[in-house]
């Protein structure tokens, strides 16, 4: 098991900051824009985890030359089931430098999309240093 998916399945988000490599590219299932940078996208994804309920990983699946990973994942957003998969592409540093992920339905898209926006104020906050508000 990749040390990303440990930290996320433990919920040790101390832990995923520092897999990520200083300018890793995160692009959203539900934003055009991709986000550049490792604050940012550590921001997001702590946002993903307070917006996600019943997230769970159910397969792995390793590039054969260990540069790429996907890792397929089941949770919920609100009442809406959400199927997905994040996409990580790793640098010569074994740092992941490029993070994308895809969600279906289109229901479900619509309620992260809802979920994320409502958080991006404080995961804002979060990448520029200014700290979470609740």
């Amino acid at each position: 098991m990749h040390a990303f998916r440990q930290a996320v399945e433990a919920g040790d988000h101390d832990a995923i900051e520092p897999l990520l490599a200083e300018n890793v590219v995160f692009t959203s299932p539900v934003v055009f824009k991709p986000y550049p940078g490792r604050a940012i996208t550590a921001a997001i994804l702590r946002g993903a985890a307070r917006v996600f309920s019943d997230f769970r990983y159910v397969r792995e699946i390793p590039a054969a030359d260990g540069r790429d990973l996907a890792l397929v994942f089941k949770a919920r957003v609100g009442e809406r089931e959400i199927d997905g998969c994040d996409f990580l592409h790793f640098d010569e540093e074994g740092l992941i430098d490029d993070f994308m992920v895809m969600v279906r339905p289109l229901s479900a898209a619509q309620a992260l999309s809802s979920a994320m926006g409502a958080q991006f104020d404080r995961i804002t906050r979060e990448a520029t240093g200014a700290g979470p508000s609740e």
